[in-house]
């Protein structure tokens, strides 16, 4: 999380990619024609798009506080769900906490999903989406309250 902070924070794909799910894991998950396609094209792509948008909205001072994972919501996803081809733990709607000068706030990650035992962003800001554009996912003052949600 601490990649993904310094990403956010800076405006850095490259420092954000280090808690993006790595391509080799989605490969094998997925059971789809063109995986690493996919991975670049449209997973890679989004995460970019919503770096940026969660930089935009938290600048360069901000601070974190915490990453709230809450364990009520991780669940298992079964070989066959989702197009994939084995099974993975997955967090939905973990908030991102920090603080700048105007006080306490955070946004929600949108799926997180354990490969080997590292818990990685797949999704930072949605999911799904109707067109390419950055998504800060339930922005809130405060801590905001975790929210559970299906991925697929």
């Amino acid at each position: 999380m601490a990649a993904l902070w310094q990403g956010i924070r800076t405006g850095s794909l490259r420092t954000a990619m280090r808690a993006f799910l790595p391509e080799g894991a989605y490969v094998q998950v997925k059971a789809i024609g063109d995986p690493r396609g996919d991975y670049a094209d449209r997973l890679v792509e989004d995460y970019r798009l919503d770096i940026e948008a969660a930089h935009a909205l938290v600048g360069p001072e901000a601070r974190l506080v915490a990453v709230d994972v809450p364990s009520a919501y991780v669940h298992w996803v079964p070989p066959g769900a989702c197009y994939n081809r084995v099974g993975y733990y997955e967090a939905p709607g973990s908030r991102v906490v920090y603080r700048t000068a105007g006080g306490l706030h955070s946004f929600a990650i949108a799926s997180l999903i354990s490969w080997r035992g590292v818990w990685y962003v797949v999704h930072l800001g949605a999911v799904v989406r109707s067109a390419a554009v950055g998504i800060v996912d339930d922005p809130s003052v405060g801590q905001g309250v975790p929210v559970a949600s299906s991925t697929c």
